[in-house]
C-alpha cells in the first residue's frame, strides 16, 4: 500500500501532519478519516481501516488535529469547532489537488466531528461512525474531578488514555454547545453507525441516540465484544471490512477496466504512468511493489513522491549499501549498519580533474557513506573501494545506449 507523507496548513495556520494511503491500482474515491479525541492518525485501528479501503481502490486521509501526534499547535488551545475547522481544512486540500473526499469515517470524538462537518462539505456522499457520542459533550465526564480547577484558574492538566493534556474552560464550553441532534436531522447523507455494545468509554445508548435522530439511508451494525479504540485486531479488522464493505454502494464504481488485473510484469521490467492526480504525478510498478513519483512544487509538481533524480539516487544508494552488506558478510566483517548519504548536482567541466569532458557542464553524484561497527581502518577503506564496484555504480559510469520506441497502436 503506496503512501503519501505531507502536511497542510489547519484553522490556525498550523502545519498538520497527515498520511495519504493510495491503493495499489486505479483509485476509486477518496476518504477522509478523523481520529478519536487525543489519539493520532496512527492509531492501529485507523491503519487497518486505511489498509482494508485501499485494498477496495479507495484512497485514505489521514492527519493528526492541531497539537497532536507529529503536528503543530497547542493542544490546549483547540477545541471541538477547531476540530471541524481542521476536517474541513484536509477536505480543502483534497479538493485543490484533486480528490475530494466522497466518504467521511470518524473514531469516536472524531465521529461527532466528521457529522458535524458533513454538512459543509457538498462533495461527501457517505458518513461512518466508530464509537462515537451523540452529543459531543460525553466527554466532559472524562474532566469531572478537574471541573473547579477549571473554573477557577481556566484550565487544568488531566490524564486521557495515560498521556497528559491541558484542558481549559473554553473546550467545555464549545462541546456543550454544540447543535449536534440538528447537524443530524439535517445531514442528507448515507450514515453507518458502528458501535461495540461493551464500549465503557462511549456507551451504546450513543449509537441508539445517533440512528433516531438520522434519516435514511441509515445502517447500524454491532462491533461485538470490541473496545472502545478496537485494540484487538481481528475486531478492528472487521469495522474495516464493514465500512469498505457498506460505502461501496454509495462511492463511485470502478470502471469494467479498472477491475482487470494489471498484466504480469517480466523480471526487472518497470512500469510508469501518469496517474491524472496533480500535474507531474507518476504511479511506479516494479514487480509487485508501488511507489508515487513526482516534482517537488517549485517546479509545478505536488511533491507526492521523490523525483526523478531523487530516485536514481535511491537505486544508487540501495546498490551501495548492499553491496557493502554482501562483502562484508562474505569475510565475516563486524559491520553492524550502512547508511549512505547522495546529492546530485551540475559543476563546470573545467572544475573537474578527472572528467574527459572538457567544456560545458557535467553531471556530479556526491556519496557520503557511514559504516557503523568495530571495523579497521583498512577494512573501511577496504569497504569504501568496494562501494565503487556496485553494479549501478558501474552503469553510470560506464556508457550507456537507451532505446526509445513508440508501443504499437500508439
Amino acid at each position: 500500500m503506496p503512501s503519501e507523507r505531507f502536511t497542510f496548513t489547519g484553522h490556525d495556520g498550523s502545519s498538520l501532519a497527515a498520511r495519504l494511503d493510495l491503493p495499489d491500482g486505479p483509485v476509486r474515491a477518496q476518504a477522509l478519516f478523523a481520529h478519536c479525541f487525543t489519539c493520532g492518525k496512527d492509531i492501529f485501528a485507523a491503519n487497518r481501516i486505511a489498509e482494508t479501503l485501499a485494498g477496495r481502490g479507495i484512497a485514505v486521509l489521514r492527519f493528526d488535529f492541531t497539537g497532536l501526534g507529529s503536528s503543530e499547535g497547542e493542544f490546549a488551545n483547540t477545541d471541538f469547532t477547531s476540530n471541524i475547522q481542521d476536517l474541513l481544512a484536509a477536505a480543502t486540500h483534497l479538493r485543490e489537488v484533486g480528490r475530494p473526499a466522497s466518504l467521511l469515517i470518524g473514531h469516536s470524538l472524531g465521529g461527532a466531528a466528521v457529522i458535524a462537518a458533513a454538512g459543509e462539505l457538498p462533495e461527501v456522499k457517505a458518513v461512518a461512525t466508530i464509537g462515537a457520542p451523540a452529543d459531543p459533550g460525553h466527554v466532559s465526564h472524562l474532566f469531572a474531578h478537574a471541573r473547579e480547577e477549571i473554573a477557577a484558574s481556566g484550565s487544568a492538566e488531566v490524564s486521557v488514555g495515560g498521556r497528559p493534556f491541558r484542558i481549559g474552560a473554553g473546550f467545555l464550553d464549545d462541546i456543550a454547545e454544540q447543535p449536534q441532534e440538528e447537524r443530524l436531522h439535517q445531514l442528507h447523507r448515507a450514515l453507518l453507525v458502528c458501535h461495540a455494545p461493551g464500549d465503557d468509554i462511549v456507551g451504546i445508548d450513543n449509537a441508539s441516540k445517533i440512528f433516531l435522530a438520522a434519516r435514511h439511508p441509515k445502517s447500524f451494525v454491532s462491533l461485538d465484544t470490541a473496545d472502545h479504540l478496537l485494540s484487538n485486531r481481528a475486531d478492528a479488522a472487521y469495522a474495516a471490512d464493514v465500512i469498505a464493505a457498506w460505502a461501496g454502494r454509495y462511492l463511485p464504481q470502478p470502471a469494467a477496466a479498472e477491475l482487470e488485473a494489471p498484466a504480469a510484469l517480466q523480471h526487472g521490467e518497470v512500469v510508469v504512468e501518469e496517474t491524472g492526480r496533480g500535474r507531474y504525478q507518476q504511479s511506479v510498478r516494479a514487480g509487485r511493489h508501488r511507489l508515487v513519483a513526482d516534482e517537488p512544487q517549485s517546479v509545478g509538481g505536488d511533491d507526492t513522491g521523490p523525483g526523478p533524480y531523487e530516485l536514481l539516487l535511491a537505486g544508487l544508494g540501495a546498490c551501495t549499501s548492499m553491496t557493502i552488506r554482501m562483502y562484508a558478510e562474505r569475510k565475516k566483517l563486524a559491520l553492524e549498519r550502512v547508511r549512505v548519504v547522495l546529492s546530485h548536482d551540475k559543476i563546470h567541466a573545467e572544475d573537474c580533474e578527472d572528467c574527459e569532458t572538457k567544456e560545458g557542464k557535467v553531471d556530479r553524484i556526491q556519496r557520503t557513506i557511514t559504516l557503523t561497527g568495530d571495523l579497521t581502518e583498512a577494512e573501511r577503506t577496504r569497504l569504501k573501494e568496494i562501494a565503487d564496484r556496485c553494479p549501478v555504480h558501474r552503469t553510470l559510469e560506464s556508457e550507456i545506449k537507451v532505446v526509445t520506441r513508440l508501443a504499437e497502436g500508439a
